[in-house]
């Protein structure tokens, strides 16, 4: 059996005297589909980063095989130092073939990027787009990516994950992206308190498992807590008189009380809560025919919407289709060129933007939540000393002097949703809340919202979190039109008959092409023009689309009955080659659905174009 592409054996690293990794060993195979997932500051990017040989291990070796490229997509690039983004992207080629710039440009562009354009004034999604370019343009064999769609709006992430989809090489990925890791993986590295294990599914199965794991894993503490126990009180009924014969059971006592002590702690999940505070009026905003033009380019055109007290409206769109923009004109800060605008009464706003503006990086932790200083946070009107307030949110105590500036990404946005969730507010406003967050963090602050008694206006990329949050969304589509569907981001593309930004691009497509199809029927002819037919679909697609909605009804119900055979954690030891059975048909089926999910929304496309047509 040929060895692995990629492979780590034994792999030990510690930062200052604190141990990272503990013996990870794991496997990259040809074509793998794997998540690396685990907490913030477990380490999961350090462990990339070992794979991609930007940091050398304390022990342990990692073996790529000769002539395997393996291609790495940091959590946060570096363009700075070339002409161009061309010039930045062709460092992803192999030096022999550098001067193949056509291939770089063909993925800027595919990217909406401008090859030409300087690597300096990026913003975060314009970089992190330039640098999926340059790690995908040398079509490695092995394609590591950390958080490849953070800053990305939905159009990139979509592309991005049919480019992904159709890769031929090994893909190791870490993201927060529910929805993404689900279509692509099929195995999945947890790094948990410095070990690494593996489960031979995709990520849409781990989270069932790394809870069952936890559960059987408090199990056994429990049943070891009670041996020590009854040990403890053993020891204690003189063994004077046992003493030669009993020597060795009391050191298994203290070597068990040792393994006790030395033993590493599940993490604690963050402690948040949001109280809504004085309540607000019955209307917190109406807008009728509201419009705005920024820059000669239509922001809004005829936008329409009320929302009251205690809803949950999301706002999804690509970059630049006015999302900021248009929580601005709701919460009243900016006026519209056109139409009214009426706002609730008694609005208490609290609003955390993605920029993280509001964080001074030369500022310590404390002092940042400390607004009045000394070291008590006005949490809701109730002080508390900032130490444990910090670790509410998961920060430990010797973190409080330290510059906000030395935090990371996930760490910044939590002292953001602390110093957020610490104020009264009946309005509360996130602008991409979940960039960097881990998902025990996500999960949380989903909680969090779903009983939060105020109103939630949330402007996200993440499908999955727009999914479980809110009770409306609304759907930019980058050209002025802005609707609003009931439900989440899933329920509100197939009530608008797909990704409204998409639409129109598919729609130019379609009456381009019959036109140029029909420019020279019967000129010069004379004759009178023929009656236009009715447009409808072919007998075969119509049939077809009947059909679809029962095959995927059916998937669905194979693939649940699937997972819940596969989440019996005995199956592949009393039937290793019945595991791997159905662990193939799980995989088949799914892929089936998405198929059959794909050809209907093309064929309801078609149906409702040709209708419109």
């Amino acid at each position: 059996m040929a060895p692995p592409p990629l492979a780590l054996r034994d792999i030990t690293l510690g930062f200052g005297g604190r141990p990272l990794f503990r013996g990870v060993t794991a496997e990259v195979e040809a074509g793998a589909r794997l998540c690396l997932v685990g907490r913030n500051g477990g380490g999961k990017s350090t462990l990339l980063k070992v794979m991609a040989g930007q940091v050398e291990a304390d022990g342990g070796e990692v073996f790529v095989q000769p002539g395997v490229t393996v291609s790495y997509l940091p959590q946060e690039p570096d363009l700075s130092g070339w002409p161009t983004l061309r010039d930045a992207v062709v460092q992803g080629l192999p030096p022999t073939q550098r001067s193949e710039t056509h291939r770089a440009d063909i993925l800027l562009e595919a990217l909406s990027m401008d090859p030409d354009r300087e690597p300096v004034g990026l913003s975060g999604g314009e970089a992190r787009r330039a640098a999926l370019a340059r790690a995908l343009v040398g079509e490695p064999e092995i394609l590591l990516l950390d958080e490849p769609t953070n800053h990305l709006d939905l159009p990139a992430i979509t592309w991005l994950e049919n480019h992904l989809a159709g890769f031929r090489g090994a893909l190791v990925l870490i993201s927060h992206d529910r929805a993404f890791l689900s279509r692509l993986t099929r195995a999945t590295l947890w790094l948990d308190r410095g070990v690494v294990r593996r489960l031979d599914q995709g990520f849409s199965a781990f989270e069932a498992w790394r809870d069952e794991t936890l559960e059987m894993e408090a199990e056994q503490e429990r049943k070891f807590d009670k041996l020590i126990a009854e040990e403890t009180r053993w020891s204690r009924q003189g063994i004077s008189a046992r003493r030669k014969r009993n020597q060795g059971r009391l050191a298994r006592l203290y070597d068990m009380r040792k393994e006790r002590s030395d033993r590493v702690a599940v993490q604690g999940a963050a402690k948040m809560t949001a109280e809504a505070g004085q309540t607000s009026g019955k209307l917190v905003m109406e807008a009728e025919g509201v419009s705005i033009d920024l820059g000669g380019r239509p922001i809004l055109k005829g936008f329409s919407a009320r929302v009251l007290r205690g809803d949950r409206l999301g706002i999804v769109g690509p970059n630049g289709a006015g999302k900021s923009t248009l929580l601005k004109i709701m919460t009243g800060a900016l006026v519209p060129d056109s139409g009214k605008l009426r706002l609730g009464t008694n609005l208490n706003i609290t609003y955390l933007d993605q920029s993280r503006s509001t964080l001074d990086p030369e500022k310590s932790v404390k002092d940042t939540l400390c607004d009045m200083g000394g070291d008590m946070v006005d949490v809701r009107g109730t002080p508390r000393h900032v130490h444990g307030y910090m670790r509410d949110f998961l920060f430990e105590d010797r973190q409080a002097q330290s510059p906000v500036g030395s935090l990371s990404g996930g760490e910044r946005n939590r002292l953001l949703l602390a110093k957020a969730l610490a104020r009264d507010s009946n309005l509360m406003i996130l602008d991409e809340p979940t960039n960097d967050l881990d998902m025990e963090t996500l999960d949380l602050l989903q909680d969090v919202l779903a009983d939060y008694e105020g109103t939630l206006l949330l402007v996200s990329h993440d499908r999955d979190f727009v999914d479980r949050v809110v009770t409306s969304t609304i759907l930019m589509d980058g050209l002025g039109g802005a609707t609003e569907y009931p439900g989440g981001y899933t329920d509100a593309v197939r009530q608008a008959g797909g990704a409204p930004w998409e639409i129109p691009r598919a729609k130019a497509k379609s009456k381009g092409e019959k036109s140029s199809g029909s420019s020279g029927a019967g000129l010069g002819s004379g004759s009178k023009p023929k009656a236009k037919p009715v447009a409808k679909l072919s007998y075969k697609d119509q049939r077809l689309l009947d059909q679809l909605p029962g095959t995927m009804e059916r998937l669905q119900g194979e693939i649940a009955l699937l997972e819940g055979a596969l989440s019996d954690p005995a199956l592949f030891t009393k039937d290793p080659e019945g595991y791997q059975s159905k662990a193939k048909r799980l995989e088949e089926a799914q892929q089936a659905l998405a198929d059959a999910e794909e050809k209907w929304l093309d064929l309801e496309m078609q149906r409702e174009e040709l209708s419109a047509g």
